[in-house]
């Protein structure tokens, strides 16, 4: 036995966040507008046209003794009884559903507004946790600063900001092995142990021992990710080594 579907009422909202005081929407084809649903069982479009008086939305299965009514939301919203399944039907196959208005969903939208604030909130306790270091180094990737001259309140505040405006982001980041080695890329920029020249066309060593051309940067590259990629290589992890023991002394 198949279940039986249950009628509710229904409320749809314009998609818009600045929603005008009324809006109508085309209740059948006009030469400006075609009101038309592809199905697919039937492999042809059918044409869509409500009537208050009709069993159905589709123009095929309605007969001549029209009651035509327009269908306008009302400072956005469009509230449709459980009685009028007609018309529930026909915004469910009307072109604009999905693009121009929605049907609100309650559960649904609560549902996605708490996965947001888990976000948020997963997203702040992993920045609460974060060590100084940690916390400078995310800085110089996220934000391109020298920490050196920044109070580590400052730098707590902003991280702390930053996750919690760009969850996602932060908790990508601090997953992400390569920005552990851009912060530290970046500190050797902010302690002058790499130089840019030429307008920032080229990476330079700048070490007492080594003052030889790094890179050439390529036209719109990211010069910090350039630098890290290069130093993770092959090629590079022997500077990489050179440039940390540097710091660290």
């Amino acid at each position: 036995m198949k279940n039986k579907k249950i009628a509710v009422d229904k409320t749809y909202r314009l998609k818009s966040d600045r929603a005008p005081l009324s809006f109508m929407i085309p209740t059948k084809s006009s030469r400006s507008y075609s009101l038309l649903y592809f199905d697919e069982e039937r492999n042809e479009n059918r044409p869509l046209r409500y009537a208050k008086n009709q069993k159905s939305p589709f123009e095929d299965e309605q007969d001549g003794n029209l009651i035509l009514e327009p269908i306008v939301f009302e400072d956005g919203l469009l509230y449709v009884p459980k009685n009028n399944p007609v018309l529930q039907e026909f915004l469910h196959y009307h072109p604009m559903n999905g693009n121009r208005f929605i049907e609100v969903d309650e559960a649904k939208d609560a549902e996605e507004e708490v996965e947001v604030l888990n976000l948020e909130v997963n997203a702040l306790i992993e920045a609460s946790k974060l060590s100084i270091e940690q916390i400078e180094s995310l800085s110089r990737v996220l934000f391109g600063r020298d920490t050196s001259k920044i109070s580590t309140s400052e730098l707590k505040r902003d991280i702390l900001i930053f996750a919690k405006s760009n969850p996602s982001d932060f908790l990508d980041a601090i997953n992400d092995p390569t920005v552990k080695v851009q912060g530290t890329v970046q500190l050797f920029f902010d302690k002058g142990l790499l130089t840019f020249r030429r307008n920032k066309k080229e990476i330079w060593f700048s070490t007492p021992s080594n003052k030889t051309r790094m890179l050439v940067v390529p036209f719109n590259e990211d010069p910090l990710y350039l630098a890290t990629s290069y130093l993770q290589s092959d090629e590079g992890i022997d500077s990489l080594k050179m440039l940390e023991n540097l710091v660290e002394g």
